[in-house]
């Protein structure tokens, strides 16, 4: 009988944390199959190596240095400019509601940082392969989430918050919670401000943050550099 080896699958790692790096491509380097063909502490570094040398799978952080685009930016970018490479996240931030942007974005597979390496190795080979990798457990919180947000919503008043399965783009008023917020005003405030509920200034600030991918005004304050455009 004839054995056929698996073909190579190259690899290009981004995180803004040497360890992580360098730990990461030591291991993949075990695996037979694997081909780690470069590694990157900055978005605006993989992107000029990957027009030189491309990768079959981009393995990133969802949350880089501060002066660096990451997250939903980060993953949009990566789809437009490298179709062919398939992304897979690795990050910290690993709940449901960035998740599912994140692959609403473009990503094919996402892992938690907590999770084993085992996890990882099989992520790479499943997205390499063009399906989509989530854990069962990660996989039915998604489902959970979409299935609440569905149901959520306020009768005579504005919704209180957007699907998942609709639109990433924010809103023109989840623009404006977001550019009040982010010059300190409370909620209470800006409702008074646009003559809204609270409950209803609430739900657009809550879905805005989703549709971001932060969790608290504290992550906000981190992107608020990305949003200039508001």
């Amino acid at each position: 009988m004839t054995w056929t080896s698996a073909p190579t699958v190259r690899i290009a790692l981004l995180d803004d944390h040497a360890v992580v790096r360098y730990g990461l491509a030591g291991r993949l380097s075990e695996e037979p199959d694997f081909q780690v063909v470069g590694m990157f502490a900055t978005s605006r570094e993989m992107m000029a190596a990957l027009r030189v040398t491309p990768a079959d799978l981009l393995l990133i952080d969802y949350s880089l240095g501060s002066n660096d685009i990451d997250g939903l930016n980060l993953i949009r970018a990566l789809k437009v400019r490298f179709p062919d490479s398939k992304i897979l996240v690795s990050s910290s931030h690993y709940n449901p509601a960035t998740v599912a942007l994140a692959m609403k974005a473009g990503a094919r597979g996402f892992v938690g940082k907590s999770q084993e390496l085992t996890e990882l190795i099989q992520a790479i080979r499943t997205v390499s392969l063009g399906r989509v990798h989530l854990n069962n457990a990660m996989a039915a919180e998604l489902s959970s989430m979409l299935s609440t947000e569905a149901a959520e919503g306020a009768p005579g008043d504005e919704p209180v918050s957007d699907s998942l399965a609709e639109s990433n783009e924010l809103s023109p008023r989840e623009r404006e919670v977001l550019r009040c917020c982010l010059d300190g005003m409370t909620v209470t405030q800006i409702g008074e401000k646009f003559a809204r509920s609270v409950k209803t200034i609430s739900g657009q600030k809550q879905s805005a943050f989703r549709k971001l991918g932060v969790r608290n005004d504290s992550e906000l304050f981190k992107i608020q550099h990305q949003l200039k455009d508001l």
